[in-house]
């Protein structure tokens, strides 16, 4: 099959390519590298773009055509380019991130006959997936099978992964793709020669686009993957922490032990080694339950069990937010230089209920219930407070709220928490002695419970609902219906289709 510039030649043609990016993926400097290839090169080039701030935070598509000067002159005049792709009439799309790449074939700008799709593969989640209740990522396989049908020949590695090893910015990536696909009528050294034009990060740009050129010409697909090495069991030096450890490998099934050991780890942090013990007694009795010995119900009730013990209130959140490794991620995330300074903003409104629950006992109950005490606080906190944790004084003012977990296990929080803890490993206790299926549906509804302030209070309202629609039907109740309701409550927030499913099963 000829390629595009032939055809092009041949029946009066541009080339045309699409780029989907999104903000600060430098789409722009893509579109304008392309623009300055074909215009050093004898093509006559126009690009467009048409922003989007809605869906995909900032998700833009730029458009380039590319026509021969040489054929313009003997046309007579200039060609009249178009201003956007149109559905069926694309030779490259450029996409950088999987989703993008979906997005453009859904639009019908990759088509089987025509079109070289050149994506990269990592995922930015979308606005919608992230604020899902549940589970609400598309199916990254999925995307990638459907979008491998739709084009003529499909490009795709994680090109993100390959900017952050040059350090570069994944539109040279793509560019580096782009000329290894063969696809356009240019050389390497014509590719190269843009990017030293540029004269703008030319060292680590030219790198990426060494790096994805090797790749593009290597083949279409992602490489293997090793099968990951067994998980190695930490060796702590403390011996109490030790302790806990050899406890976990010496009373725990080995297909748990994963599960169980990342419970210890995560409880130590959030409380202190008595807690991780703690969750350990809760394991070993469900481990001598029926239906344990499948290993199914004693995996799924550790990992929640986990989650739930470790819940966030306050100083949790607070803790996470002063941590040493999330200055050093966000400074990697902004690409910091030395030299540059950078500041972090939290975005916070504690209600008056969050505070009083990371109050030691006693105090909390006398705010809650007080009358000129309650309405000052309420004053203090009905509005937002931006606290910058990269200044001495908002790190040392979160760092005060984080050392409140010292008496979280006497506040009114961990009480109620505790309580449904318990009521809830009593239920799965008492289901797996007549139906461990339905104990192990019955053990991820703990998933319901999540997050803190209005999220975490939306979650305990449809956890509540669940298990009452659970304690009216009893262990008759099929775990496929059980899983039905829990799916229906992370649905949407308002609990709408929750009450759909009640009524429908008759539970309502």
């Amino acid at each position: 099959m000829p390629m595009p510039s032939e055809a092009m030649t041949k029946n009066a043609q541009p080339i045309k390519i699409a780029i989907l990016a999104m903000g600060g993926e430098g789409g722009g400097v893509l579109a304008d590298w392309i623009v300055d290839m074909g215009e050093a090169n004898g093509y006559v080039a126009q690009t467009t773009s048409v922003p989007g701030v809605a869906q995909r935070t900032g998700a833009t598509i730029y458009y380039v055509e590319l026509y021969p000067a040489a054929q313009a002159e003997a046309d007579g005049g200039l060609p009249v380019l178009a201003l956007m792709p149109l559905p069926g009439d694309v030779d490259v799309v450029l996409a950088s991130e999987l989703m993008e790449a979906g997005r453009a074939v859904q639009r019908g700008l990759v088509t089987r006959d025509r079109t070289t799709l050149i994506a990269s593969t990592h995922r930015v989640f979308s606005i919608a997936e992230k604020s899902a209740m549940g589970d609400g990522r598309v199916d990254s396989d999925q995307l990638l099978a459907h979008t491998g049908r739709a084009a003529r020949r499909f490009i795709r590695f994680d090109m993100a992964q390959a900017a952050e090893a040059s350090g570069s910015v994944i539109s040279a990536v793509l560019f580096g793709a782009l000329a290894g696909s063969g696809v356009l009528p240019f050389s390497r050294v014509q590719f190269e020669a843009t990017i030293e034009r540029g004269g703008v990060g030319v060292k680590p740009s030219l790198k990426a686009f060494g790096a994805a050129f090797a790749r593009a010409q290597h083949g279409d697909d992602e490489p293997t993957e090793e099968t990951p090495a067994a998980v190695s069991v930490p060796q702590p030096r403390h011996p109490a922490v030790r302790a806990l450890v050899e406890r976990v490998q010496r009373d725990f099934p080995l297909p748990a032990q994963d599960l169980l050991l990342e419970g210890v780890r995560r409880l130590i942090d959030y409380q202190d080694l008595a807690y991780a013990s703690l969750y350990l007694d809760r394991m070993a009795a469900v481990a001598a339950l029926p239906g344990s010995d499948n290993h199914r119900l004693l995996r799924e009730t550790a990992r929640h069990l986990a989650l739930w013990m470790s819940y966030e209130d306050t100083a949790r959140v607070a803790a996470l937010k002063t941590r040493a490794t999330r200055f050093e991620r966000v400074r990697g995330e902004a690409r910091v230089q030395p030299g540059q300074v950078l500041a972090i903003n939290e975005y916070m409104h504690p209600r008056l209920q969050e505070i009083c629950e990371t109050l030691p006992g006693g105090i909390d109950r006398w705010l809650m219930n007080s009358t000129l005490p309650k309405k000052l606080v309420e004053r203090f906190t009905q509005h937002g407070r931006v606290i910058r944790t990269s200044s001495l004084r908002g790190y040392l003012m979160l760092r005060m709220v984080a050392a409140c977990k010292r008496w979280r296990l006497s506040t009114m929080r961990y009480a109620e928490e505790n309580r449904r803890i318990e009521e809830w490993l009593q239920r799965i206790a008492a289901t797996a002695q007549r139906n461990p299926e339905l104990a192990v549906e019955l053990a991820q509804c703990q998933r319901l419970v999540k997050g803190y302030s209005d999220t975490h209070e939306r979650g305990i309202r449809n956890y509540d609902t669940v298990m009452r629609a659970f304690e009216r039907a009893g262990t008759a109740l099929a775990p496929a219906t059980l899983r039905e309701l829990r799916d229906a409550a992370l649905a949407d927030e308002h609990g709408h289709k929750l009450q759909a499913a009640l009524v429908q099963h008759a539970l309502a």
